[in-house]
């Protein structure tokens, strides 16, 4: 039995001012539902990310800016840096452990969940850049993550089989690397972007 993590909660004191800020860093937008009873709730979505955020009022009874350590994982600590710093968010420079100590730049021999940058969100929520390039053993995420059930993996991969058939025909021959080719028009799908035909 799998147990996917697929919602985080988020305590915010202008729901309005949240939204703008994340949806601005390029997150998906998933939901914006307004209830009767005076609750809102706005659901948003990181890049590539199976686990959404939730953010608005009668969501949660902690207090704004109360959440710390919220952790975003990447492939590369600079470019995402870059990336969220781009899209208006103070990021901090990046860091790196050295035991319990933390040193200016990334970890100096590169290794994996070493690297480190943060942000916060209008309310102080603080976030935390991970770089992860080689994950630990058993450290890994169900295709289900992505796609819910079998039937709707088994649908992405007739999608790819199908955009591949029209790239194989552009191409003139047989792509010799099209697992490759399938893997990225998959994860391209699943993350909601333009797959590229």
């Amino acid at each position: 039995m799998d147990y996917r993590l697929e919602v985080v909660r988020v305590p915010v004191s202008d729901v309005d001012r949240a939204k703008d800020f994340y949806i601005g860093l390029g997150w998906r937008l998933d939901a914006d539902f307004k209830f009767d009873d005076g609750r809102r709730i706005v659901q948003v979505t990181p890049p590539g990310s199976a686990c959404s955020v939730q953010f608005g009022t009668g969501v949660t009874a902690n207090e704004p800016g109360s959440e710390q350590g919220l952790e975003l994982i990447v492939d590369d600590i600079n470019s995402a840096r870059s990336d969220l710093a781009g899209h208006g968010a103070q990021v901090s420079e990046v860091f790196h452990r050295n035991g319990a100590k933390e040193s200016p730049g990334p970890d100096p021999e590169h290794r994996s969940y070493q690297s480190l940058a943060s942000f916060n969100d209008p309310d102080g929520n603080g976030w935390l850049l991970q770089e992860v390039t080689t994950r630990l053993p058993g450290r890994t995420t169900s295709a289900l993550a992505a796609y819910g059930s079998i039937e709707a993996l088994a649908e992405a991969l007739r999608h790819a089989e199908a955009a591949h058939g029209n790239y194989e025909k552009k191409l003139g021959h047989a792509d010799p690397d099209w697992p490759s080719w399938y893997a990225q028009y998959m994860a391209a799908e699943s993350a909601g972007q333009k797959a590229s035909a």
